[in-house]
């Protein structure tokens, strides 16, 4: 009996313990919960649309789980391994992007209603991060983007500012164990995607989104991981050959954006929120 009590006071103690002591959940469970219930794939599983209205009601949720990703000192995030470091900072961008439509929804119909110069969402630091307040451009630009730190551009596939032209909210969280194979099938989602990636055989041109525009140099500038031998790539037409397959149907066409043949055009960007609404 007296011998039980010690043992028991420790498991409760165990329980009790904050979050924080316990280490950080790099499963991203809580977030990973809201997205299966909340994000609706359509267009067969190559684009998404977000139930605003029903994480609005487990908001509570929500706000707990950015409680989780406010309180990783930048010391912790120091110590964790590249893929655990993007997997966190692709989550945190794409549930505080959330909160912050949240907080105006459902009177909004786009991210940009908050204002572009004030109150610009994306340069706006409503949030804490890493020891300071943060935006989220500062997440995208300044720590994802950083030249030397990631070298990855496929993040641009990930990252969801929930508009309709934007690459799609992925239904699951980002864990560093599937990265790789999440951030590819992301990329080949988007690129399948027709309304915002195509070939035009009348123009004999890609029509692809601007996000290839805005940010050109990220697949220029040291990314490697493109055709599995370590070799970096030298320009958006590279890219794009690889996919080919993704962006025409013709065999002819395939082998023009194969060959580097293919002009490339930019479609206009749906800015429009991506939102589930009956």
């Amino acid at each position: 009996m007296f011998l039980k009590r010690p043992i028991l006071f420790l498991l409760w103690s165990l329980l009790a313990l904050p979050a924080a002591a316990q280490g950080f959940d790099h499963a991203h469970g809580a977030w990973n919960a809201l997205l299966k219930k909340h994000v609706v794939l359509i267009d067969g599983g190559k684009a998404s649309k977000v139930r605003y209205a029903g994480l609005a009601q487990d908001r509570a949720a929500l706000k707990s789980y950015l409680d989780t990703l406010s309180r990783v000192s930048m010391q912790e995030f120091a110590g964790w391994t590249k893929p655990q470091q993007m997997a966190f900072l692709i989550n945190a961008y794409n549930a505080f992007t959330v909160e912050k439509i949240l907080s105006r929804h459902p009177n909004i119909k786009s991210i940009w209603d908050f204002g572009k110069v004030f109150g610009n969402p994306f340069r706006d630091r409503f949030f804490r991060l890493l020891d300071r307040d943060f935006s989220l451009d500062m997440i995208e630009h300044d720590t994802l983007r950083k030249p030397g730190a990631y070298d990855e551009p496929r993040v641009h596939f990930a990252v969801n500012c929930a508009s309709v032209g934007c690459p799609m909210l992925r239904e699951e969280a980002y864990v560093a164990a599937r990265l790789e194979v999440q951030l590819e099938e992301q990329t080949r989602r988007f690129l399948a995607d027709r309304s915002r990636n195509r070939y035009n055989p009348q123009s004999n041109a890609l029509e692809v989104s601007e996000i290839f525009r805005w940010f050109s140099e990220d697949w220029t500038s040291g990314y490697r991981g493109f055709d599995g031998k370590g070799e970096a790539m030298q320009s958006l037409a590279q890219f794009f050959a690889k996919y080919a397959d993704l962006l025409a149907d013709a065999p002819a066409q395939r082998q023009l954006i194969t060959a580097g043949k293919a002009v490339i055009r930019h479609l206009d960007y749906d800015w429009t929120l991506n939102d589930a609404r009956p």
